[in-house]
């Protein structure tokens, strides 16, 4: 059995943008599809995801192996706003150098806990947060950013002490 690479994470760059939308996109029709309103799904297209990412650089941090990015993290302040894995390196272990280098960031950042949305029917995603140590405190309404003013998506707000 051969090892998995080496994960390396650092700071996004502008160049990061293109390959941080795809995996955005790919990724959050995975968890998102059938669990968010159909508003917020019809505006949730690939060029929206391009223009967020690269309005983003400076909050995002990407795992690269083997010189590609393999995931990113998108942190503002005590909030985890993003976690995304390519399909091709979920279950490989960069999930967990990613969730780290947020909790390292959120600290960094001066604050004792981090917390997180994830949409209730993500159950991947929430064995994932509960696995590492994050506690569900129950559901929230998450307010989605759009022209129109915020969608509110249901969902399950995560935290853990950082």
């Amino acid at each position: 059995m051969s090892a998995e690479p080496a994960v390396t994470v650092r700071p996004a760059r502008p160049a990061d943008a293109i390959a941080v939308a795809e995996i955005w996109y790919q990724g959050w029709r995975d968890a998102h599809l059938g669990n968010v309103p159909d508003a917020l799904l019809a505006i949730r297209t690939p060029d929206s995801f391009t223009a967020r990412a690269e309005q983003r650089v400076e909050d995002t941090a990407v795992a690269t192996v083997d010189g590609a990015v393999a995931g990113f993290v998108m942190v503002v302040e005590d909030e985890v706003e993003q976690v995304y894995v390519a399909g091709r390196h979920r279950g490989s272990g960069v999930a967990g150098v990613l969730l780290a280098e947020a909790e390292r960031l959120v600290a960094d950042g001066g604050h004792e806990q981090a917390w997180l949305a994830v949409v209730g029917g993500n159950a991947r995603a929430r064995r994932f947060y509960e696995r590492n140590g994050w506690s569900d405190e129950g559901p929230i309404d998450y307010a989605a950013a759009s022209e129109d003013g915020p969608i509110p998506v249901p969902a399950h707000r995560y935290v853990k002490q950082v």
